[in-house]
């Protein structure tokens, strides 16, 4: 890719990539964008940014209130998405996106982008069932790439 263009961004899950359920071409960079990965999941990424995951609080906040929504008797997929509408879980996360630490992160990441580095966002949620702060990310980093 020519310095001239600007890198394609993409997102997928660490379950996809271990699987072989996502074609992504050669060369991408996967980033992890995980507050707590697990020892397996820095095998599946070339990096973490943990500065581009939700906040420990929040995740605590819906952690517990998808626990209580499953135990209510919702399955896992409804109490997730559940617990991620009643806490306001996508509004916060882009709150959390304008504190410094986060908003460096996401300059660093555009700034390789319009590089031509191609990325893709790696976390856990399959997005076709759960909604995912990667969805916010890449939105808003595509409202930077345009300014």
């Amino acid at each position: 890719m020519s310095s001239e263009e600007t890198g394609e961004l993409y997102d997928t899950y660490v379950a996809a990539l271990q699987h072989g359920l996502v074609e992504l071409p050669e060369g991408v960079r996967l980033l992890g964008v995980v507050r707590r990965p697990t020892r397996w999941f820095h095998a599946a990424v070339d990096e973490n940014r943990p500065s581009l995951a939700p906040p420990e609080t929040l995740l605590d906040e819906f952690s517990r209130e998808r626990d209580d929504l499953k135990m209510a008797g919702l399955c896992d997929e409804g109490a997730h998405n559940a617990a991620w509408e009643n806490i306001g879980f996508g509004e916060r996360y882009r709150e959390y996106l304008d504190a410094d630490e986060p908003r460096a992160a996401l300059e660093s990441l555009a700034a390789e982008l319009r590089a031509g580095d191609d990325a893709a966002l790696v976390c856990y949620e399959n997005t076709e069932k759960k909604r995912c702060h990667r969805t916010i990310l890449r939105d808003v980093l595509a409202d930077r790439l345009r300014q």
